[in-house]
């Protein structure tokens, strides 16, 4: 089978990965790609919204599966142009993409099938977003409605927060011209990210994960994309997946279907682990970023041949089996993101790394020189026995890498460590 994934960043670097290591799977090229894929697999540099070309591309070099990646190709309807031409794909169309595309629409869907969420409402207008929190009071989460690379969240725990983030959005206009925002109780509890491929009818649930959203060690600073993630057993035990399956994953797909959206991709269920059980906090419509980088090198089985009976509306004929091992993901960024930072920077230690997987989110080539192209620019995977094995190779590797400005967090996966809990 020849796949085309779709996509630059570090969860399609690790989905290039993987596949390139399925039985299943002839060939791998990636549009555009990044200079860490290029390494490994063919790459083709067209914009991951040029359905036209992608599809020439398919034509071209016998593609028989597209994975899409991004979720901005997703909602700008790609699978559904793909698939009216005969092509397969993994990844759902745009209706189904307005689960991730619309925050306003996730929460009503949410709502019409019973799915345990926050209190929310919807505001138009600074005005009603203003009625709405004196609603719901302080602390409480502001939401973009639209797509924002995982920087449309703000938690407040102050006005002066609140009315920061309100201007950003309706006085500003910092993230589009017709705003529009979700204003919603906060809630407590540990985080859960929780992927489950489908095919719209069965549910193939990924291992669980935990990414890191803010910028700074502690939780501290600005929402970013990911600063890293873990991935283990602990995170969820066979109960805590089986309520998730029963009371959130199989509803939702009901709704889907009730609602006559055809789903073939990942789903997820981004949730807070709360008194009263697990809620959701947000879907998202593709593989997470960077939760990717640490379920797929837990992953036994063959991705190749588990996202081809996903497309094809098969998927109760495979199954994914799982390593026991932690991994553990630690993001490199560059100086002044998630704001404003410098692209162009030389990176050196590549070649030193050792019992780790770079993937390359941000790179690009320049002449024999790998250099920054983004803001988050590696994501430093290891696996390991226990959370302490995998947080020592995942924290030896990214010390190796170096170019200027660049920073980590240093408390990834930090509460399942031993050695964390005894310091």
């Amino acid at each position: 089978m020849n796949v085309l994934v779709v996509g630059s960043g570090g969860r399609e670097h690790a989905l290039v990965w993987k596949l390139l290591r399925s039985p299943s799977v002839r060939r791998v090229i990636a549009c555009p790609g990044n200079a860490g894929i290029e390494m490994d697999a063919a790459r083709i540099p067209v914009r991951e919204s040029d359905t036209d070309e992608i599809a020439a591309v398919c034509v071209r070099e016998h593609i028989d599966l597209v994975v899409v990646g991004p979720e901005l190709p997703l909602a700008m309807g790609l699978a559904d142009t793909l698939r009216q031409r005969g092509i397969r794909v993994f990844g759902p169309g745009k209706k189904g993409a307005r689960l991730e595309s619309s925050k306003a629409f996730a929460k009503e869907f949410m709502a019409r099938h019973g799915l345990p969420t926050a209190a929310f409402g919807i505001a138009g207008s600074r005005r009603e977003a203003q009625r709405l929190l004196n609603r719901f009071g302080l602390p409480c989460v502001i939401k973009l409605d639209g797509l924002a690379a995982g920087k449309g969240v703000q938690v407040c725990e102050d006005p002066g927060e609140a009315d920061r983030f309100l201007a950003r959005i309706f006085n500003e206009r910092a993230f589009g011209p017709e705003p529009c925002a979700i204003i919603e109780a906060r809630l407590e509890g540990a985080e859960l990210s929780y992927l489950v491929v489908t095919d719209g009818s069965a549910a193939l649930p990924l291992a669980p994960a935990r990414d890191y959203k803010r910028a700074l060690d502690g939780n501290r600073g600005l929402n970013t994309g990911g600063m890293g993630s873990v991935s283990c057993d602990a995170l969820a035990d066979e109960s805590l997946r089986r309520t998730i399956d029963e009371t959130l994953v199989a509803p939702a797909l009901r709704g889907l279907a009730q609602e006559s959206i055809e789903y073939r991709g990942v789903l997820y269920f981004g949730l807070m682990l709360t008194k009263e059980g697990p809620m959701i906090l947000e879907f998202n419509v593709r593989f997470g970023d960077p939760e990717t980088q640490v379920i797929l090198p837990r992953l036994a089985g063959d991705l190749g041949e588990i996202v081809a009976a996903a497309a094809e509306g098969e998927l109760r004929r495979v199954r994914a089996d799982w390593t026991q091992e932690t991994a553990v993901c630690v993001v490199i960024a560059s100086g002044g993101y998630p704001g404003s930072y410098v692209t162009g920077k030389t990176v050196s230690g590549l070649d030193q790394v050792q019992d780790a997987v770079v993937f390359h989110a941000g790179t690009a080539r320049d002449g024999d020189r790998v250099v920054t192209a983004g803001g988050r620019v590696f994501g430093v995977t290891a696996t390991g026995a226990s959370p302490d094995a995998a947080r020592r190779r995942a924290y030896a590797a990214a010390s190796l890498i170096q170019f200027e400005g660049a920073f980590y967090r240093r408390d990834i996966a930090a509460e399942f460590s031993s050695a964390e809990r005894e310091a």
